[in-house]
């Protein structure tokens, strides 16, 4: 059990840096900008008698960032409350793997302290840890078989960080990295590369386009292969695409729906002129942590799902017998 923890943990580190995939461009967009400004500076030194008009619509530009890096429909954060001025333009684009990476330390750092636990003294966090490592191995055993143990560390990773990142877009001043589209769609092409080297690895590079052309066997199957393999690989991208835009289409939804009950609660007491409104979002809360769970839940099988697929068909056959037995 202590491995799997371990290898659980170093994954979780593997996520945070594959969160943070979207950071070199955010900054290459932030130096251009930067480059953008020092020329818009060199001009107006020259033409000083424009220097008035060109203000006006620097300021009437900046308005507009501004106004779109606070949106209306997301609760505020930890960041947009004392850094908001700041949080404008490409910088906005940080949030979201930052987030990510507090995610990710989290895991670690649960993971690392259950491991670093002598098993003789277990108390009930680390009881409650292993019985979540065990009911997902049971899960992934389930779908996959025996070979199940080789890839739990990455499917129970990937699990505890959409999970832990749902939650903590319903946790008051912390956001959802989830419900950037970047986020989900990195979580996907890490699902989509890791099961094509699954399958070139188990299968070999001439058994891997044999399952891409429909594993045929007949003269017959032998001759719709021109057709199968085109649908085979694009089936193959198609795969994450719809992982990534369930995950992040559920997620915004909550925090949207979050937001705007918010609102109306803070509206229903706005005449009394108060600080905070009626929690009438509580409810909400409630079933959002139920949808939030079933999401990391989908995204995990799905992924398991699709693992098992690219396997050997020997090895399905010997699972579905153990099963039977």
């Amino acid at each position: 059990m202590t491995s799997k923890l371990k290898r659980l943990t170093f994954l979780a580190a593997a996520l945070a840096v594959l969160a943070f995939a979207a950071l070199p461009a955010a900054a290459a967009d932030e130096a251009h900008g930067d480059a953008h400004a020092t020329a818009e500076q060199h001009v107006v030194a020259e033409e000083h008698a424009a220097v008035e008009e060109h203000a006006a619509v620097e300021e009437h530009a900046a308005a507009g960032e501004h106004a779109e890096a606070h949106d209306p429909y997301h609760l505020p954060n930890f960041i947009s409350i004392f850094w908001g001025d700041r949080l404008t333009g490409d910088r906005a684009a940080y949030l979201d793997p930052l987030f990510s990476a507090i995610a990710a330390l989290v895991i670690m750092t649960v993971l690392l302290r259950v491991a670093s636990r002598p098993t003789d003294e277990p108390s009930r966090f680390h009881v409650a840890i292993e019985m979540l490592v065990d009911g997902l191995y049971g899960l992934v055993e389930g779908a996959i078989g025996p070979s199940a143990r080789r890839y739990t560390p990455y499917l129970g990773t990937l699990f505890m960080f959409i999970l832990i990142n749902n939650f903590m877009g319903l946790v008051p001043f912390l956001h959802a990295s989830t419900s950037s589209i970047n986020t989900t769609v990195s979580l996907a092409l890490c699902t989509f590369l890791y099961v094509q080297f699954i399958g070139i690895k188990e299968n070999g590079p001439l058994g891997y386009l044999h399952h891409l052309a429909g594993s045929p066997r007949s003269g017959l199957e032998w001759g719709f292969v021109p057709l199968m393999f085109p649908l085979h690989v694009l089936g193959e991208f198609i795969k994450p695409l719809s992982l990534s835009l369930r995950l992040f289409g559920n997620i915004m939804g909550e925090d949207k729906l979050l937001a705007v009950f918010v609102v109306l609660g803070a509206g229903m007491l706005s005449f009394a002129h108060l600080p905070f409104g009626l929690p009438i979002q509580v409810p909400i809360m409630f079933l959002a942590m139920l949808t939030s769970t079933i999401q990391a839940l989908v995204f995990t099988l799905l992924s398991t799902i699709y693992i098992a697929l690219m396997l050997p068909h020997g090895e399905h056959e010997h699972a579905a017998a153990g099963h039977g037995h």
